[in-house]
């Protein structure tokens, strides 16, 4: 059992709708009664902000209601011809200041973790396991007192939200382990992964004195998935395991930002489940080691005749190993793009087709391979009797050995790794054809929109030494 203590450590709104103090249902007597279901803390909004005469709604928290005490969806129904209007406490206030602040509230996360295996057989084990973890808020956390105090001539930027909470992630895991024979085992496990109070841009819409970008701890997401893992060893020598994993990861943001775009066109904070950044539906990895320890050595030899009876013999492999892991897998999604945009001119705004992330990178497969040695190297230094072992290993690692052109990002308008579509567009054909040199344009453009961070890394060759002085 663990216990997170959070704390921000830094002033935030008491009402994150209101930038001043606003009269509260207790405290609003000379309008008439209040519904019966209004709640003392309830926020008054009022017909007009210096000389209220009428109550035209309530807010509790992000839920509004109507005079009759009726929860609705939009502000704006409750809004005068001048805008929102809370029942203030100083009318005449036009700058916030220390009253509409208070101490950020320190956050506690409880993260239990269990794990258990239960041996059904001498062959058989079943397990299972249940997590919760948390993190702090990594993006907008930080307080500017700045951003308040020109809110009304920065409303379009979005400014930091310092009451942001921890992110929460549950996970469950269920599985079962087979051992078939002596040399090989079976593993199949299913997982679910939840993830709580993701930070995400967010509009308040029906704040005071106006409406502002910021974020906020309302995104979520899922993350489902089935194991299978087949190990085979052969005692002394080899070990071999392949792994197949198929995952479904949705959820209603990738990122702090996912919705940015949406929330600038003034909609509603929609919350839509769409596959995430990292959902990769297939992988699989395969890997395998041969080594040749020197207990039991059963690898080859090389023998030399010393003269009589006398043979020496060379294990040339002993305490050599060789170990290749193959890798692949679906591709992640992107959203696609029904119209070219130049990603190195600028200029215009990509408009979605389909679905976000409704379009998929294509497959990638990767090998790497390392073959290493241990030397054992016997010192003895004067006076002392026994010698002091040094363990070296030495290896050569090789990442990426076919050279495998992996393609990791694509431009949303082609789906292509080096082509945005620019130079082919009949829209853009006046503009290429003016400039001072058009084909040397096309050259240009086309060496710079292929971009190399759109591949995987090429093929790395690693030679190196691990001293063991123990």
């Amino acid at each position: 059992m663990r216990v997170d203590r959070f704390d921000a450590n830094q002033k935030v709104l008491k009402d994150k709708y209101l930038f001043y103090e606003a009269r509260t249902v207790k405290e609003v007597t000379n309008l008439g009664p209040h519904p019966s279901n209004m709640g003392p803390d309830y926020v008054v909004y009022v017909d007009n902000v210096a000389n209220p005469t009428q109550i035209l709604g309530y807010r509790n928290g992000d839920k509004w209601y109507n005079a009759q005490g009726i929860e609705i969806q939009d502000p704006s129904l409750i809004k005068t011809s001048s805008g929102i209007a809370p029942y203030l406490v100083d009318p005449t206030q036009t700058k916030p200041n220390s009253k509409a602040f208070k101490d950020y509230d320190p956050q506690y996360v409880i993260m239990p973790r269990i794990a258990f295996s239960f041996p059904i057989s001498d062959q058989a084990v079943f397990f299972a396991h249940y997590d919760v973890l948390s993190k702090r808020p990594t993006s907008g956390l930080r307080m500017s007192p700045l951003d308040y105090y020109f809110i009304q001539a920065n409303a379009q930027d979005f400014i930091s939200n310092p009451s942001l909470k921890p992110e929460k992630t549950i996970d469950y895991e269920l599985g079962f382990q087979q051992a078939l024979n002596k040399t090989s085992a079976l593993k199949m496990s299913a997982y679910y992964r939840e993830m709580r109070d993701m930070v995400q841009a967010y509009r308040y819409y029906g704040a005071y004195p106006i409406d502002y970008y910021s974020f906020n701890n309302i995104d979520f997401g899922t993350v489902k998935g089935l194991s299978i893992t087949y190990l085979f060893t052969k005692p002394r020598n080899i070990t071999m395991e392949a792994s197949y994993t198929l995952q479904f990861a949705d959820g209603t943001g990738s990122s702090a930002t996912s919705a940015v775009n949406l929330v600038r066109t003034g909609q509603p904070n929609l919350r839509i489940l769409n596959p995430l950044d990292f959902d990769r539906r297939h992988s699989f990895s395969l890997t395998f080691d041969l080594r040749y320890p020197s207990d039991n050595y059963n690898g080859p030899v090389i023998k030399r005749n010393l003269g009589g009876d006398k043979v020496k013999e060379y294990r040339i492999l002993q305490n050599t190993g060789l170990s290749v892991t193959l890798t692949g897998g679906s591709g992640t999604p992107y959203s696609k793009s029904s119209n070219v945009i130049s990603d190195i001119l600028g200029g215009g705004n990509p408009q979605l087709q389909g679905m976000i992330n409704g379009s998929r990178l294509p497959w990638s497969f990767r090998i790497d391979a390392r073959l290493d040695r241990d030397i054992v190297l016997r010192t003895k230094t004067e006076g002392e009797k026994k010698r002091k072992e040094i363990k070296m290993n030495v290896y050569l690692e090789v990442l990426n050995v076919l050279n495998a052109k992996n393609i990791i990002a694509v431009y949303r308008s082609t789906g292509n790794p080096d082509d945005d579509g620019y130079l082919s567009a009949p829209e853009y054909q006046a503009g290429i054809d003016a400039q001072n040199d058009p084909e040397a344009f096309r050259l240009l453009y086309s060496l710079r929109v292929d971009d190399p961070y759109h591949y995987s890394l090429p093929r790395r060759t690693r030679l190196g030494i691990i001293l063991n002085l123990d």
